[in-house]
């Protein structure tokens, strides 16, 4: 039942989208996006006269575009650029910082194995260390005992 609904309401928003005949349509979303048509676009980023709905990039897409290598500086970067386009640069920038997280999570398990040897060498655990830090809270507990007692024998 619920695939359905969504089912209809995207063939809908199709409907709406590609019946009108503007050249601006706008999408209802978290963030007002005006689509532009490529038939008044004419640029070697594939600005064929199609009806392919193109995008403005924003200075983030700017960014991303920039740093999957599809364009080398922003002044490259036309002003409107197709959908397509824009979701390719995203998908490979999140692959990109995929792949930088997961070097940096494998560095980091090594750095904690190493840690863990020294630690090791100086005869450090967490054992030790914990055993360590209750008999200090202890104690500090025994003086604060004793102290009142010593208060509540002066008065």
């Amino acid at each position: 039942m619920f695939a359905t609904v969504s089912v209809r309401r995207g063939f809908g928003l199709n409907k709406i989208l590609f019946k009108r005949s503007q050249q601006q349509l706008t999408f209802p979303s978290h963030r007002s996006q005006v689509l532009h048509y490529s038939s008044d676009y004419n640029h070697k980023d594939g600005g064929s006269k199609s009806k392919v709905p193109r995008h403005k990039p924003t200075l983030f897409d700017k960014k991303i575009l920039m740093w999957t290598g599809r364009f080398q500086s922003e002044e490259e970067i036309p002003s409107t650029i197709s959908i397509e386009t824009l979701d390719r640069a995203r998908n490979k920038a999140r692959i990109k910082a995929c792949y930088i997280m997961i070097g940096l999570t494998i560095i980091a398990c090594f750095a904690v194995v190493v840690s863990g040897k020294k630690a090791a060498a100086r005869h450090e655990s967490l054992t030790s260390l914990n055993l360590a830090k209750k008999a200090k809270w202890r104690q500090e507990a025994k003086n604060k005992q004793n102290n009142e007692n010593d208060e509540h024998k002066t008065q």
